[in-house]
């Protein structure tokens, strides 16, 4: 009997340890050549080959070993636990030149910096401080686009492009879901899944909500509110050889945005009053906002011609092609809408031109494109880093748009009968066909030159331009790297500067181009956790929109003199075992500060700690705090949706702090922040575009969820 019961005791041992390790996610120690490695048994991880040690052995690739541990859970004779190393993902960017995969970030990395007005490195002005309101830049940060502009972009940052789509390489199906909420005042939702059909197909959408009250609004007032939706249906087809790729995608935008011409209150932050209730402070326009709609469908094919290399970098392997052809397709529908439903009481516009008391503007743009591409790549056999590469792209790109404005107006119909209807002020079709082409030369892993041209050759844009040139210097991993960056610009004026009807606004102007000559240095070290970076900009014949002093008769305008303007970055982390400071500072110096206004310096610091508990919580704690210097502040003009020079009004400037908490447990990350946590310690409240307050103290709460399934 005691031996049957030795016997029995022995095999739930062997049970026990079976089971653990079937649910323990594998982690192996790549400096240790005796791990033993669960999901290959009989083998370990640095050997050659699987299976019995005699006869031929091949390396696996680190996709074939995730194929080998899912057809194992497929046939039930292993348990395994999905994580995020089953998931790789990729851009359109990363699959110009090669097939690149990177694994999922999960981690707490600026998660706490969810909105897109607060980024570290890339701070906004706007309307009110939340998201979904009128935004653009507080640093200068010029667009590097030629050809058509409509010159709308107070709503760009919110809307979904082709060029934002993630694509991946799901193992197993894979779903992201994320909530972060800041009372009525702004709510945010988004919705991500994908997984492979096949193992060389996956499919997926995005869904993303954004519904705000902002924090100075009447809450029964729906006008007011802000409503973005944001959806995407995207899929990546990969041939079983590697050779064809496409990626697809179709998106649908729709924002809707208030444009309330401020608060009555003007003084709400040095008046000894204040304000008793936010939400109940009165407005000048209750029920007028902005409806941007944006539909697209995009496809893009290539295919690989002639050899095929690859680099293994751990465990993916990325697909260099020595030929390729490309082909893509874009079709664009971007409609406008502005949409006035109270009586200008507070005369928040200059004039009226078809209605006194009511606006139903609308531009519709239709964008048709078709792209072609060739490239051509010369390099060695050698499948390690890439030396003595030479590239070549050419290609072609033919864009077709159409436009169409209208406005409501009374209209006197056939029979003598007036009525209010949508009445067509312009419209226009035209064509562009851009030229382009990239030539790099990898002289080593550690030098790459690269050039890069686009030229407008034919079409209503004919003559824009873009000239690049970058030169890449890497050394060691303590010297750190730099990147030598110069181009030249040649860009068309926007419609809204130059041909623009609406009930509030009517502009017909004649502009040259505006130029843009810029060179930069930029000086990276890891090690050193470092990054400098000095930018010249030469701007020639500056479009902007100015008014007359004190006025609101916001209109475009062309300077005649060169705007010369210097842009000094540094950043700099320093650590102290698991005590971080995160620090990043901006300097700005232009000639002309009354008419390209930005603040001279602009400073993001973050203080905090980092700590592992109980083996299963990550947390990371601290503070941080943004501060620009105080500068001529712009205007909005409500009804044409730009930033412009109004009154000369400076606004004090002070520091605004956050406390944050966040954490990760198993695969849910969390973080609680007040933000703004410094109010009424130096003022009330602050500014950063005239007449509109920004965000009050608010507590925030974000959470995020990963599953694997």
């Amino acid at each position: 009997m005691a031996d049957k019961f030795k016997y029995l005791l022995l095999l739930l041992i062997c049970m026990t340890a079976q089971l653990a390790l079937a649910q323990k996610p594998l982690r192996v120690d790549p400096n240790n050549p005796n791990q033993y490695n669960p999901n290959n048994p009989g083998r370990y991880p640095n050997q050659r080959g699987y299976g019995s040690d005699t006869g031929r052995t091949r390396q696996l690739t680190g996709d074939q070993l995730i194929d080998t541990i899912r057809k194992r859970e497929e046939n039930a004779r292993d348990s395994v636990i999905f994580t995020s190393k089953f998931i790789k993902v990729t851009n359109e960017n990363f699959l110009k030149d090669s097939t690149q995969l990177f694994p999922i970030d999960t981690t707490l990395a600026n998660f706490e910096n969810y909105s897109r007005l607060f980024q570290p490195r890339s701070p906004k002005i706007s309307l009110g401080g939340t998201e979904g309101l009128a935004t653009r830049s507080l640093l200068f940060e010029p667009s590097k686009t030629i050809g058509f502009d409509v010159g709308l972009h107070a709503l760009d940052p919110y809307f979904l492009n082709p060029e934002d789509i993630q694509y991946y390489n799901a193992r197993v199906p894979y779903t992201l879901l994320k909530l972060v909420t800041a009372g009525r005042a702004e709510q945010i939702f988004n919705a991500m899944h994908t997984q492979n059909i096949k193992p060389n197909w996956n499919m997926g959408f995005n869904l993303d909500f954004v519904g705000s009250r902002n924090f100075y609004s009447n809450n029964h007032v729906l006008g007011q509110n802000v409503s973005n939706v944001n959806a995407a249906l995207f899929s990546w087809y990969e041939s079983k050889d590697k050779r064809y790729n496409m990626l697809a995608n179709v998106i649908l935008n729709n924002l809707k945005s208030p444009e309330t011409g401020s608060i009555l209150n003007d003084s709400l932050f040095t008046s000894v009053r204040g304000s008793f209730d936010k939400s109940t402070e009165a407005v000048r326009l209750p029920n007028t906002y902005e409806n941007w709609k944006n539909t697209s469908l995009y496809i893009k094919q290539f295919y690989y011609i002639g050899r095929i290399d690859t680099t293994v970098q751990k465990n993916s392997a990325n697909i260099l092609p020595t030929q390729r052809v490309s082909y893509t397709f874009k079709y664009n529908v971007r409609k406008y809408e502005f949409l006035q439903n109270d009586v200008d009481t507070y005369h928040v516009f200059p004039d009226y031109y078809f209605s006194s008391n009511r606006s139903r503007d609308s531009l519709t743009v239709h964008h048709i494109q078709n792209d072609f591409g060739y490239s051509f790549y010369l390099r060695g056999k050698k499948k390690q880093a890439v030396k003595n590469e030479l590239k070549l792209d050419v290609g072609l790109t033919h864009d077709l748009y159409s436009y169409t404005q209208f406005v409501t107006d009374t209209i006197v119909d056939q029979f003598g009968y007036k009525s209010r209807k949508p009445d067509k002020k312009q419209d226009a079709s035209f064509q562009d066909i851009t030229l382009h082409g990239k030539l790099s030369y990898r002289f080593s892993d550690r030098i790459n030159l690269e050039g890069n041209v686009q030229q407008i050759a034919v079409g209503r844009d004919f003559g824009d331009f873009l000239y690049d040139a970058k030169l890449y210097l890497a050394g060691g991993k303590k010297a750190g790297r730099i990147i030598l960056n110069g181009y030249v610009q040649n860009s068309s004026p926007p419609l809204a500067a130059t041909s623009w009807v609406s009930n509030h606004y009517i502009f017909h102007n004649s502009f040259s181009n505006q130029k843009t000559t810029s060179v930069s240095f930029n000086y990276i070290n890891d090690a050193l956790q470092l990054d400098l970076k000095a930018e010249y900009f030469l701007i020639t014949d500056y479009i902007y929109y100015q008014a007359q002093p004190g006025g609101v008769d916001a209109h475009p305008a062309q300077l005649g003199n060169p705007i010369n303007l210097l842009k000094l970055s540094l950043g700099k982390n320093l650590s102290w075992h698991d005590l971080h400071f995160d620090n990043y500072v901006v300097y700005e110096k232009t000639d002309y500060q009354p008419t390209l206004r930005v603040p001279e310096v602009y400073t993001y610091s973050a203080l905090y700690y980092n700590a592992f508990l109980f083996k299963v919580l990550h947390m990371s704690g601290g503070i941080d705090v943004r501060f620009n210097t105080p500068y001529l502040a712009p205007s909005y003009a409500v009804g044409l949706g730009q930033f412009y020079n109004g009154p000369n009004v400076t606004f004090s400037s002070y520091p605004v702090g956050k406390i944050f908490l966040k954490g990760t447990i198993k695969q849910t990350n969390l973080f609680v922040a007040y933000d703004y946590a410094n109010q009424g310690m130096f003022s009330k409240g602050y500014y950063t575009v005239n007449r509109y307050p920004q965000q009050d103290a608010a507590l925030k709460f974000g959470v995020s969820w990963f599953f694997f399934q």
